[in-house]
């Protein structure tokens, strides 16, 4: 795969902003940094994809990331090359693929903008968004190597520990060792760079598990599907639906608790 970055100048991730702290009657002045986030058109063999607003960091990453989570390529393999311009105040993303890909490509394309808080924004069809999950296996972690991940991760979101604001997807092995962490403003985003940094590492989450520090949405669970994840965890519960898709694929579901952490069983009667 060939990757050509056009641009010289990147984006300042995390722009200085004074401020004023006021707290318990007194008030100081503070310089915080702030998440950048940037618009990043995605275009497959130079046809309009999709806008997606995201961190300008780990573009490359993103754009293979992306192209695998959405199900547009298979792996990095389809993809032969990237080619990255700044373009206005956001960004241009081609990326060239075989016509397998294009042609999948042609039957996801989006209309609309992809919020940073939204993974599946735009698409233009129901099966769109709702396509089939990809049926996961593989070993899961025990309760303690996800608590020790969950313990071992904030310490490596540089980015966040700036701005106070990127959410990070981090890949663990089944020790609970983190060994892979991206960051965006976005935390669909986030999962993409991540797919995209194992992908270009010729691998997959099958052998480990997927933490973030999110929410677990509905595009959370697809996009670890597609990653072959035999279980996400997250700093809070998942949504009614994100849940029936991962059982559905087989993926184990966890959410930190403010004492421990909560493994997800199936689908049950209400409790009378």
């Amino acid at each position: 795969m060939k990757i050509v970055r056009l641009d010289d100048a990147k984006h300042e991730v995390s722009p200085h902003v004074s401020g004023r702290v006021y707290s318990g009657g007194s008030v100081r002045a503070e310089v915080w940094k702030l998440a950048e986030e940037a618009p990043a058109s995605i275009l497959y063999n130079g046809a309009s994809f999709a806008v997606m607003m995201v961190t300008p960091s780990d573009l490359e990453d993103f754009a293979v990331g992306f192209s695998i989570t959405e199900g547009i390529a298979a792996s990095a393999d389809e993809i032969g090359s990237i080619r990255i311009a700044e373009a206005a105040d956001g960004f241009l993303v081609n990326i060239e693929v075989n016509a397998g890909a294009l042609e999948r490509a042609e039957g996801r394309r989006r209309t609309l903008t992809g919020r940073s808080g939204c993974g599946i924004c735009g698409a233009q069809s129901l099966d769109a968004v709702m396509k089939p999950l990809a049926q996961v296996a593989g070993k899961r972690p025990e309760t303690n190597a996800v608590l020790k991940a969950f313990e071992l991760m904030p310490s490596m979101q540089p980015m966040n520990l700036d701005n106070r604001s990127t959410h990070a997807a981090a890949y663990c092995d089944l020790s609970g060792k983190v060994e892979l962490v991206r960051e965006d403003i976005g935390r669909h985003n986030a999962l993409d760079k991540l797919a995209g940094a194992l992908a270009r590492e010729g691998r997959d989450a099958s052998g480990g598990f997927i933490l973030m520090s999110s929410r677990c949405s509905v595009e959370l669970i697809q996009k670890a599907a597609a990653l072959r994840a035999p279980l996400i965890a997250s700093v809070s519960a998942p949504s009614a639906l994100a849940l029936r898709l991962a059982q559905e694929a087989g993926m184990g579901v966890a959410a930190k608790t403010r004492d421990g952490l909560m493994l997800f069983d199936s689908f049950g009667d209400k409790t009378k």
